[in-house]
């Protein structure tokens, strides 16, 4: 699942990798994100987490769901309510990986107190209901090991999100959530936030480093197709 201001788009070089490896990927637009066309000021957490459940059950099976970022809310409230009947592990990718009652907000505040250099360049719309990222800030912030192409290929791309995918709490338990194995992918040179502390506040099977900027899906796709099949591939 993509993160906040993203779409489907950002996993471009990631699906023919991941499905010349023979896996059956889904990448979807959260409601109000990429080209979906939802009314980008009525998006809830909840609107999101439905649209990656209805996409899950569409599947036979068990599925993986992976998070990049703020997606990491998104897949986690949709596990608790999916159930590990249908949930067969999460995987966090430089994502905020809550516990009960926590939001991208908390996490933020609990792990970078002092402001996170992302935290300082959002501007929230003055009804409270979107978030922007100057763009003028997200290739530093978001993309600077990656190349020119792919800078512009996604700062044409990022769009104004629901703030409340940000601010809203989830509601998790230890009999559904708690139980699902969960993999986190820490990306080491992302300049957004050092999420390096959220691996340690939910238990992790495993705990993988890339030396990466917080988009190493433009910027080491091999790398990150590597590291995604070993830990789906793993007994």
């Amino acid at each position: 699942m993509h993160g906040q201001w993203h779409g489907a788009w950002c996993w471009i070089k990631m699906l023919p990798l991941l499905r010349a490896k023979g896996y059956r990927i889904v990448a979807l637009d959260l409601p109000g994100f990429g080209e979906d066309k939802t009314d980008v000021q009525s998006v809830t957490l909840s609107d999101c987490v439905s649209k990656v459940m209805a996409e899950a059950h569409a599947l036979e099976g068990s599925v993986v769901l992976l998070g990049h970022s703020s997606g990491g809310v998104v897949i986690s409230q949709a596990a608790e309510l999916l159930g590990r009947e249908k949930v067969g592990a999460l995987i966090f990718l430089d994502a905020f990986l809550p516990e009960n009652g926590d939001s991208v907000f908390s996490l933020s505040a609990r792990y970078a107190p002092e402001g996170a250099p992302l935290g300082q360049c959002l501007v929230v719309s003055t009804d409270h209901t979107t978030v922007s990222l100057p763009l003028d800030k997200a290739a530093n912030l978001l993309y600077h090991d990656c190349s020119e192409y792919d800078v512009n290929y996604a700062t044409s791309r990022l769009r104004t999100s629901p703030l409340s995918v940000l601010a809203t709490p989830v509601e998790l338990t230890r009999e559904n959530y708690g139980v699902l194995r969960k993999y986190y992918i820490h990306c080491t040179e992302a300049r957004d936030m050092d999420k390096a502390g959220m691996s340690r506040h939910v238990q992790c099977e495993r705990v993988i480093t890339i030396p990466s900027s917080h988009s190493p899906f433009f910027s080491m796709p091999v790398t990150l197709t590597a590291t995604l099949d070993s830990i789906v591939a793993a007994p």
